[in-house]
């Protein structure tokens, strides 16, 4: 198999990886993976687990004071 390339996230990108995920948030696997979880924004492609980066932007909005 061929690694996935690394690309920047622009407004455009609808999915991410949890490598990307947990870079974006500034935080943990563990805590990324339960933002992403709480948002409802898994998609799941086989065994590859993508994020819908839309979804979680606003679930993080929707907590935020």
């Amino acid at each position: 198999m061929y690694a996935t390339k690394q690309s920047k996230i622009t407004d455009n990108t609808v999915t991410i990886d949890t490598q990307t995920l947990t870079e974006l948030l500034h935080c943990g696997k563990v805590t990324a993976v339960k933002i992403g979880t709480d948002a409802e924004a898994k998609v799941q492609v086989g065994k590859r687990v993508l994020w819908n980066l839309p979804k979680v932007q606003r679930y993080i909005d929707t907590i935020s004071l």
